[in-house]
């Protein structure tokens, strides 16, 4: 029997190897040596371009959907032509999601109960900016929040479109030891990263690593199918806020899969070049050149993170200070590498730390002092 390319064994079956590193921890900002493998892309047409073959020795062939979407202003009601599997919603004028909401409707015009926008969000740079489950809706209409302008939405279908076939190399992939998913794992279509000419929305640019900012992504907690939100994530970022990526260095769902996040290219760790500088993304308006984020997957406003996710991004925090041999529980003074602005933080801090925001939820942001804790003492 076939597995659905969204399913929990298809995305086990997914976990490759896109980098194999060797070396002791720090080498990598010593000049590690690394070892590339073959880097999985997709065509205009779709289907994977493999170069002078369909599939390569060590590789396999994964199927994805292609990311429907369709946009829209206002709080005009709208209509999609496929189930709607997420809004992302995008404003300018106020960060606060007060007397915002969202009311679904069904494939046969029955209309739910209107939704607040939500609390506890991850602030975007000149505005607020949500991503909505929404339950395969046939449509929607939005309430802007309290003092918005400019309101905007993206309706999403992660799970139906058209297959789109991507070659990724077939084995574990792991950051000295830590598993993740590679881009491809999860079915980043790269093509999102470019401009219609062609040109790259938002080219590479990396600096020395400085500090660390865990974030969640204020989403439904139990996600059914979290690579299917990672996806949306992405469209959201890259197209509709203009960020030509993904915001996050890496995510991690509920289960503890670690995801990789922004685009770093094929030379070095994830989110680092072949000399351990770190990629610029975009999570904390301002602050974002030598700042690594984080986003876990789900609203801790009320709760915590489920063990599994705590104990992933505990083992990946404990990689990367050791990488580039930082105290996990010091405070340092960031300093923006372009402009120079500076401020004083914890090296590994949330993102309410640098902005006003209530990310990354009132329970995770308590629960950072025992991260530091356990990153520094090894337990």
């Amino acid at each position: 029997m076939s597995v659905p390319p969204t399913s929990p064994t298809h995305r086990a079956k997914s976990r490759v190897t896109r980098r194999a590193v060797i070396g002791a921890a720090g080498a990598v900002a010593a000049g590690a040596v690394i070892t590339p493998t073959v880097m999985a892309t997709t065509g205009d047409s779709g289907t994977a371009d493999t170069g002078t073959e369909d599939t390569k020795a060590g590789t396999t062939t994964e199927t994805f959907p292609k990311t429907r979407s369709e946009a829209a202003t206002g709080e005009a009601p709208v209509e999609a032509a496929f189930p709607i599997g997420y809004v992302g919603v995008r404003w300018g004028g106020t960060d606060e999601t007060t007397g915002g909401g969202i009311r679904l409707r069904d494939a046969d015009g029955g209309q739910g109960a209107w939704k607040s926008l939500g609390d506890g969000g991850c602030s975007v740079a000149n505005g607020g900016g949500v991503l909505v489950a929404a339950d395969q809706a046939a449509g929607y209409e939005l309430k802007a929040p309290d003092g918005a302008t400019g309101l905007r939405s993206l309706a999403l279908d992660t799970l139906h479109g058209p297959d789109r076939t991507v070659t990724v190399p077939s084995d574990p992939t792991r950051v000295r030891g830590v598993e993740y998913l590679t881009r491809a794992a999860w079915g980043a279509d790269e093509s999102l990263r470019f401009k219609a000419d062609g040109t790259e929305n938002s080219p590479t640019a990396f600096y020395p690593f400085q500090t660390i900012t865990v974030h969640h992504t204020a989403m439904a907690n139990d996600d059914p199918d979290p690579a299917a939100t990672v996806r949306a994530i992405y469209q959201l970022h890259a197209v509709t806020n203009d960020w030509g990526d993904i915001g996050y260095h890496f995510l991690i769902d509920e289960e503890g899969r670690i995801y990789e996040g922004r685009y770093s290219g094929d030379d070095g760790l994830p989110a680092h070049d072949a000399d351990g500088k770190l990629v610029t993304a975009f999570h904390v308006g301002g602050f974002n050149s030598g700042n690594l984020g984080i986003a876990l997957l789900g609203t801790f406003t009320e709760q915590g993170p489920k063990e599994a996710a705590r104990a992933a991004l505990t083992k990946l925090v404990k990689v990367l200070v050791r990488q580039h041999g930082v105290d996990p529980q010091a405070r340092v003074t960031y300093t923006n590498p372009v402009n120079g602005v500076q401020k004083e933080v914890a090296e590994i801090s949330g993102h309410r730390d640098w902005l006003a925001t209530e990310c990354p939820g009132e329970v995770m942001y308590q629960e950072l002092e025992r991260l530091r804790a356990a990153v520094a003492t090894g337990h």
